[in-house]
């Protein structure tokens, strides 16, 4: 069995897994926060991010490129 880092390379490095993350990026971290948002909502979204970074790491560490 291959590692989870290769198994996350590997599944994201398919055309509609790289459509996926791009999506999922513009959702979470590229999106522009209202002011108005409550501290719950804000939340909510720092942890949809850190979901997001978690992933973009463990593509990044079965390629080889972090340790």
């Amino acid at each position: 069995m291959t590692k989870p880092e290769q198994q996350y390379t590997r599944c994201f490095s398919t055309p509609a897994g790289m459509a996926v993350l791009s999506h999922l990026r513009d959702m979470t971290i590229n999106r522009v926060m209202s002011p108005n948002m409550s501290d719950n909502h804000l939340r909510w979204v720092a942890a949809q991010c850190a979901l997001v970074r978690h992933i973009e790491s463990m593509i990044l560490r079965g390629r080889g490129d972090l340790q």
